[in-house]
């Protein structure tokens, strides 16, 4: 666990009502239009007005504690709770999440694809942002809910060279399937565990998809369709949008910010 970071904004004037702050959250990312895997926006509610507010990429217990331990009013985060599928019971390691956020008083806001999805503070946009990446557009144009993205490098560059800059970024060595002197001229990426999309991705003609996280299949699928793929970390590709977003909200209602980060090996 690493202390929180970036805190811009160290005197803030007012506090800001909650549901003003989830209710720009969800204007600005849009998210009744997303058919989601959880509830985006409010998910657990806290003290009523928010002055400090800690980001994350994931409302796992640890993150918790270090929100509490910095005294923030909220934590805004990309995963929360909630998802499809799973069991209902509050109980074990869900009551122990639930029972720490209900005790401090502190709530709990999550935005999963809106924040994947938005052009400018999204995980795709941010990541796309960080690594220079000109031309972006759409891998899915058709799809209104589509995450991904397409984007030329700002001069050719072999995969070695495109997986030193990523590994620059993210501070970690990607995995890599395809030869390391290839020419990389296009790519398309998409955060997270959105490896699916590589055939997305070969159709399209480019020569490189990133994404967070491999499966079996992924390798085959690359040296079988002649496209090299990147999978460079699902919490580390997804670590940008929940700080643009946090960045973002400090700014227009003048709260102090931190972010955790919390490392995930996946």
């Amino acid at each position: 666990m690493m202390p929180p970071s970036q805190t811009p904004t160290p005197d803030p004037q007012m506090p800001v009502a909650l549901q003003d702050l989830v209710r720009h959250c969800d204007t600005t990312l849009e998210s009744p239009r997303f058919r989601d895997y959880c509830p985006n926006g409010l998910q657990v509610e806290g003290r009523a007005q928010v002055v400090r507010l800690a980001a994350a990429v994931t409302a796992n217990q640890s993150v918790l504690e270090a929100a509490i331990a910095w005294e923030a009013d909220a934590l805004i985060v990309h995963h929360g709770y909630f998802w499809r599928g799973e069991a209902p019971e509050v109980v074990g390691m869900k009551r122990r999440r639930l029972k720490t956020l209900l005790d401090s008083d502190m709530s709990l806001l999550a935005y999963h694809l809106p924040l994947d999805a938005h052009p400018v503070l999204g995980n795709n946009a941010r990541w796309g942002q960080l690594l220079g990446f000109q031309d972006v557009e759409p891998l899915d144009r058709e799809d209104p809910q589509s995450v991904g993205n397409i984007g030329k490098l700002a001069s050719p560059m072999s995969l070695d060279a495109v997986a030193a800059q990523v590994q620059a970024l993210t501070d970690r060595e990607p995995l890599v399937i395809g030869d390391g002197q290839a020419a990389i001229e296009q790519v398309a990426w998409c955060t997270g565990a959105a490896q699916g999309y590589i055939d997305k991705a070969a159709a399209a003609g480019v020569q490189l998809y990133i994404s967070g996280e491999i499966s079996e299949p992924t390798v085959h699928t690359a040296r079988e369709l002649g496209i090299a793929y990147m999978a460079a970390g699902h919490h580390a590709t997804e670590r940008y949008g929940v700080q643009a977003l946090a960045a973002s909200l400090a700014e227009r209602f003048d709260l102090e910010w931190s972010f955790i980060d919390c490392d995930n090996p996946v």
